[in-house]
């Protein structure tokens, strides 16, 4: 029967020997609350152990998007997997919740173990990173779905908070209240698709050296920076109203979400960061400011709100954020 199967494209040989080369990798990702090996039908998680008292659940599920593509052409595997934990743990954070489990979908054509086994890495660095047990996942080889080469990636990060932690606390934020930002690390995973495009107009090279050092496929395929450790300090000591993950629709669409009616961002034009490779896409896709911060991070991987007489105490307890703006009545 598995000769069969194999005839028809599925090398269930090849999915058991994927699965012990990336056991190791889980194994790395307990923390309390996730001690089970991988390879059950479930993944379990303890609550109680986590020392939570009155826990509030916060989920979210996310993908990687035509960056994937980007990762295919280059042949870069190493920094998709973190990709891939960022964009779900960073979600969870902004609703004040830290992040305790992970689990990955991936999904093939042809299961190509070695490069599957140095994603599934990645995820395993990056749940390290955040602090999230690695406790399962799904891979399936599903021939005739995907062209040779391709796949996809999708996660889901459970984390939890305290009920009285949880953000945002729009009933109170008031104008007055100060944005601080923390940088991005490139373009994250959102934008790819004009991205790929502006690089094909453009005959990009992706082995080419960019106008401001090292090439583009470093550039381009650099990972999503995860905020879990650099938040967790300010989140515990209770400094901050809201956070807000700029992801897909930039500054201009992310912002709104945390904000209570009546109340708007107000930016200093003059703080906010301007990366080479925001430079160049601007120029490249001549892209108005609001064009830029609608598709694209443009520098900024999260915002902060903080009441003005804590601002002082967020920048010293956050590494690297800086002040960009301020509350206002809209």
């Amino acid at each position: 029967m598995t000769d069969a199967y194999k005839k028809a494209g599925v090398d269930i040989d090849a999915g058991n020997q994927l699965v012990k080369r990336i056991a190791p990798f889980a194994k790395v990702t307990r923390r309390p609350g996730a001690d089970s090996d991988l390879g059950g039908f479930g993944g379990l998680f303890d609550l109680k152990a986590t020392g939570y008292k009155d826990p509030i659940l916060v989920s979210g599920t996310d993908g990687v998007g035509t960056k994937l593509l980007l990762a295919i052409e280059t042949g870069i595997f190493d920094g998709i997997g973190i990709d891939l934990v960022a964009m779900c743990v960073n979600d969870v954070l902004v609703q004040g919740a830290e992040p305790l489990f992970f689990l990955d979908y991936f999904a093939t054509g042809k299961l190509e173990v070695d490069d599957a086994a140095t994603i599934v890495k990645g995820i395993a660095d990056g749940c390290l990173e955040a602090g999230a047990a690695l406790i399962g996942g799904e891979t399936a080889e599903m021939p005739g779905l995907y062209e040779d080469g391709h796949f996809d990636l999708a996660g889901f990060c459970v984390g939890a908070a305290e009920r009285e932690g949880l953000l945002p606390r729009m009933g109170e934020m008031q104008a007055g209240d100060v944005l601080l930002a923390l940088p991005s690390s490139g373009a994250h995973s959102n934008g790819y698709s004009l991205i790929r495009k502006l690089i094909r107009e453009q005959g990009v090279k992706l082995d080419a050296e960019t106008p401001w050092g090292g090439t583009w496929a470093e550039a381009l395929m650099a990972p999503t920076r995860i905020y879990v450790k650099d938040l967790k300090p300010a989140l515990d000591a209770g400094l901050l109203k809201g956070l807000s993950h700029i992801t897909g629709g930039g500054l201009v669409e992310n912002m709104p979400r945390v904000l209570p009616d009546g109340l708007t961002a107000r930016y200093d034009e003059d703080r906010l960061p301007r990366p080479p490779l925001f430079e160049w896409l601007q120029t490249a896709g001549n892209l108005s400011d609001t064009e830029l911060r609608t598709v694209f991070n443009a520098g900024i991987g999260m915002v902060l709100v903080a009441a003005e007489d804590k601002a002082d105490a967020v920048l010293s307890t956050v590494p690297g954020s800086f002040a960009i703006g301020s509350l206002e009545a809209a």
